[in-house]
């Protein structure tokens, strides 16, 4: 161990180097020694075993290999991890845009992209002394009893430490165990991804003839319930094919007992195969059904699209049957052999989708959400991969698999802004990404939204991209009637939840067996409560923000941190009882209904009442089958879902939707209402839908009562140009974090003056955001509206890196974290 200092660094190299990137925000790829014995291995691609830091070892991945000797001293390579690349060059080029575009590390890149049982854990080992001898008296009980295990056994890991000690914190006693030189440490890397195999029987070759075969029977003496298995088996045999052991032993009733003893016989053998954990479907194609004229034309008009351009945004209003267009344009690719990546924002929206798809394309298509375990990421990879896999489903995580000729990508809701990710870096937006990653396969990319990002559309309608729309719903059914209640004219005790308007109309659906979806933007009970003998509010005591109080589990919860808090029964400030509920959640809706629609059945869809992997497909398969009356929920019920009997859908607090600080608040407000209205009379006959507000003149639910996108972009994108925000500008917000509000707010300034130093012009902040403290780090924000330029972004960005690399340089600064944005959603 003493001299592995050397080992790292010893001169075997072929002469060449490898440019590694390891998982860690650091930034910039280090440079390693490729040892002889590995220089045929050693490709962009691969991940390598590295020493990285004080003897801490990683799986890195090759981003390219170097014959040019590096001015330093360089560690080498001590292992090669894989036989073949696990990425292509497609994907190394996407995890450098990224870093460059979005302002991270590759490391942070390679975190997100990479399937955790890949990035190889490095778990610690303890090597025991043998300069100590075996004279152990001075160390406590918990000492001797793992220095004596390491004298028998010369290493440990952790977690035999733990089981030794039937304790899980034992870094203090290593420490103590190390510093009295009992042993060293080291790092193993853990390779944890497994194969998974099944044991399956299958007959002797040697009775595998009939006449063989009746010898035996014919001659069976003993052992009857052996005999029962057998015949179990031979009929499995027949009927399945293969057979596994234990849908034989379940089938035939039988125990492992018996099954050996045909086994000891050799009568059946048993042996163990790689299966996959992901059952897959017989793969065949099957298109059954024929456009409406219009679909015909938009499907050519896409076509023709792509001659010229590589992006087409399709415009098309709710239900007027974009999916059959996009499995139309899949059917064409697959059949030229190409891979295709069907992208939605939610894992809510795959579960039907995907059973559509899987009724045209089979087997041929599987899905990749975040919800599968890291086993059955890696096996769907190496698929993808090697191009078994044609068809991907996924949401925005699906774009960093590994594939090997991409032709299509079909980004669908293309405005919506889960495709941004939030938390931690990359902080990307998986539309752009997508643009730039098919870029590298020379592949199309079709972008779907009845409500489009304003952006989008601002390509389309300058060129950049080409715009195909289709303006009518499939059947000819017309777009639902937007009925908009003024919530001010109803007497009524508190804010008003469901009006007497909405309630007779639900009434008047569901005694016509049809089903009904509540819209409201709030989870949980009471998004707050207030004194109403002192105006106290409860508060979060890690967040500046209220608590919204739960029903179901009866306690306060901080949307913000997570914490939970019990409820309050007397006010800490004045001790009353005398509690005011403002507002509502899709808790006391789903409440309400129950009361007063108590015959039928009602569901919540929220992410508080959908969890597990399975959980969204149930809910929504019991309300496509009509097995729940009324749907109440939060954006979930708003993306893609098309339910067939949906006749009324309620909007219940418009307002709230208008009321945020952000100038992409109309949008938004617009994007969600239309869609949501879009769940209404899908099938057969016109839906309604019925919006509550106060401010029922604001021109945002005016244009929503028309169904108006196109006035809604003339609007917004004079206002965008006029305060010089997207698309005619790029946005780019700083957050600085730390625990002392004056050391962030100074913090915030002196980076302030720096950019202001390139970026004068560009410029807003410092300021609080409105929630500015969150998890106890208090919040300071600078936003930066830079021009587009071209060939300017990277210098601004370099500039920007520049001026925060000098501020958290700074002595007084250091412990001042600072994200960035860019394209802040």
């Amino acid at each position: 161990m003493n001299n592995e200092n050397e080992i790292l660094f010893a001169d075997d190299s072929s002469g060449f180097w490898a440019e590694i990137i390891l998982p860690l925000a650091l930034p910039t790829t280090y440079t390693y020694g490729i040892p002889t014995q590995f220089l045929q291995r050693a490709l962009p691609g691969c991940r390598v075993e590295v020493v990285f830091g004080k003897q801490k070892k990683y799986a890195g991945i090759i981003k390219s290999v170097l014959d040019k000797k590096p001015p330093y001293p360089t560690k080498k390579i001590l292992n090669v991890l894989d036989d073949e690349p696990i990425l292509y060059p497609q994907q190394l080029k996407l995890w450098q845009w990224m870093s460059e575009y979005y302002m991270c590390s590759e490391g942070e890149v390679m975190s997100a992209a990479l399937p955790t049982h890949f990035k190889l854990s490095s778990e610690t080992i303890l090597i025991y002394n043998e300069e100590i001898g075996e004279d152990f008296t001075h160390l406590n009980d918990e000492e001797f009893l793992v220095a004596e295990a390491l004298l028998l056994k010369k290493e440990l890991r952790l977690t035999e430490i733990q089981q030794i000690l039937d304790i899980t914190h034992v870094y203090p006693l290593i420490k103590k165990l190390i510093d009295k030189k009992v042993c060293f440490v080291w790092e193993a890397m853990d390779e944890q991804y497994k194969v998974k195999k099944e044991n399956y029987v299958i007959l002797n070759p040697e009775y595998s003839g009939d006449e063989k075969m009746s010898e035996l029977l014919n001659n069976w003496s003993r052992a009857p319930k052996q005999m029962e298995l057998l015949l179990a088996f031979l009929h499995l045999q027949k009927t399945e094919g293969d057979v596994k052991q234990n849908e034989l032993l379940k089938k035939a009733g039988a125990s492992a007992a018996q099954l050996k003893g045909l086994t000891e016989k050799n009568i059946l053998i048993v042996e163990k195969r790689s299966v996959d954990r992901i059952k897959s479907l017989p793969k065949n194609v099957e298109i059954d059904f024929e456009f409406s004229a219009a679909q015909q034309e938009t499907s050519d008009k896409v076509a023709s699209a792509f001659e010229d351009k590589n992006v087409c945004l399709l415009h098309g209003v709710t239900s007027s049957g974009k999916t059959q267009v996009y499995v139309k344009l899949i059917e064409k690719y697959f059949k030229e052999g190409k891979q295709v990546l069907y992208l939605l924002p939610e894992i809510a929206l795959t579960t039907q989708i995907i059973r559509r798809l899987q009724k045209h394309f089979g087997g041929n298509i599987t899905i990749y959400h975040s919800r599968f375990n890291n086993n059955e990421r890696i096996e769907l990879w190496n698929k993808i991969r090697t191009g078994e896999v044609k068809i991907v489903l996924g949401a925005r995580s699906a774009l960093f698999l590994p594939f090997k000729d991409l032709g299509l990508i079909i980004v669908d809701e293309e405005h919506d802004p889960s495709f941004k990710q939030q938390d931690p870096a990359p902080r990307y937006n998986a539309r752009d990404a997508a643009i730039y990653y098919a870029s590298l396969f020379k592949a199309k990319v079709l972008l779907g939204s009845a409500t489009p990002s304003i952006e989008s559309y601002f390509n389309a309608m300058h060129d950049k991209y080409a715009l195909v729309e289709l303006n009518e719903r499939f059947g000819g059914i017309k777009l639902p009637e937007i009925e908009i209640i003024d919530t001010r004219q109803v007497v009524q005790k508190g804010k008003v939840m469901i009006s007497p308007q909405l309630k007779e109309a639900m009434q008047k659906a569901l005694e016509n067996d049809r089903q009904v979806i509540l819209f409201q933007n709030r989870r949980g009970y009471n998004p707050y409560l207030i004194c109403g003998s002192c105006g106290f509010i409860p508060q979060c005591t890690h967040c500046d923000v209220s608590l919204t109080l739960h029903k179901f589990s009866n306690k306060l919860h901080c949307h913000y941190c997570g914490s939970v808090y019990p409820k309050l029964i007397t006010c800490p400030a004045c001790g009353t009882n005398n509690w005011l509920e403002k507002n509502f959640g899709t808790e006391k809706i789903e409440e309400q209904l129950e009361e007063d629609f108590a015959k039928y059945k009602i569901a919540r869809m929220d992410v508080d009442s959908v969890r597990g992997k399975t959980a969204h497909d149930n809910l929504i398969q019991l309300f496509e089958q009509h097995r729940l009356d009324v749907l109440v929920g939060t954006q979930m019920v708003v993306k893609g879902l098309d339910f067939d009997k949906v006749s009324l859908v309620g909007i219940l607090d418009a307002d709230g939707l208008l009321a945020f600080a952000d100038f992409r608040v109309n949008e938004r407000a617009f994007q969600l209402m239309e869609q949501v209205s879009g769940r209404a009379g899908r099938k057969k006959e016109q839906g309604k839908v019925i919006i509550q507000a106060t401010n029922v003149k604001h021109p945002v639910l005016q244009l929503v009562q028309q169904h108006n996108y196109k006035q809604l972009y003339a609007m917004e994108i004079e206002n965008r140009k006029q305060f010089f925000y997207p698309p005619y500008s790029r946005i780019i917000l700083l957050t600085l974090k730390h625990k002392d509000k004056n050391m962030v707010t100074a913090a915030a300034e002196k980076l302030t003056q720096l950019l202001k130093q390139d970026l004068k012009d560009y410029i807003v902040g410092p300021a609080a955001p409105v929630v500015n403290r969150i998890r106890n780090q208090y919040l300071m924000e600078i936003l930066i509206k830079l021009p587009k330029e071209p060939g300017m972004s990277m210098r601004y960005k370099a500039a920007i890196r520049n001026h925060i690399n000098l501020v958290t340089g700074e002595k007084n600064f250091k412990s001042v974290l600072v994200i960035a944005d860019v394209d802040k959603m």
